[in-house]
């Protein structure tokens, strides 16, 4: 029976040492774990960030094909302001690429916060994911009135090339 109660003695040593090493190992897990939750968490405010300043940029690049084909159609009125025109409608076309790329910006940034958040429903994860959906969506609204008035600016040149082939003896 001694020999028996050595072998429980001996078996409940290794048990114990198995659950030091087990309780090791979970802490190890925690801990890697806690620091993933908060890269993750890291990276989605800040994907959010992202979209929402691309959706900045591309409102302010909506905003310079705006000015760039008002300029275009008051220079038009002059044949002799064919090069301003000209020059306006590049300006336009230059502003509604940059809002396109801006707004394609805002869309990756988006996705990324949409990934992240696909990976840990948190709360916070969540409504920086939805703000960053919604500045992509802004972004795409941007961009494509930027498209719109470069679209034109390029009816306003065109028209004025017209003219000044009217007005050529």
């Amino acid at each position: 029976m001694s020999q028996t109660l050595e072998e429980i003695a001996s078996v409940i040593l290794e048990l114990r040492t198995e659950l030091a090493e087990i309780r090791e190992t979970y802490k190890g897990v925690s801990k890697s774990y806690t620091v993933a939750l908060s890269a993750l968490s890291d990276l989605t405010v800040h994907s959010a960030d992202a979209a929402k300043r691309a959706a900045k940029s591309t409102e302010q690049s909506k905003i310079a094909a705006m000015n760039a084909m008002l300029a275009a159609k008051e220079a038009s009125a002059d044949p002799n302001l064919l090069k301003v025109v000209e020059a306006a409608v590049s300006a336009a076309i230059a502003a509604a690429l940059a809002a396109v790329e801006s707004a394609a910006a805002a869309a990756a940034a988006s996705a990324a916060a949409c990934a992240a958040v696909a990976h840990q429903a948190e709360a916070s994860l969540l409504k920086a994911s939805a703000e960053a959906a919604t500045a992509s969506r802004l972004a795409a609204y941007s961009a494509a009135e930027a498209v719109q008035l470069s679209h034109e600016a390029q009816r306003v040149v065109d028209h004025a090339h017209k003219q000044a082939l009217l007005q050529k003896p």
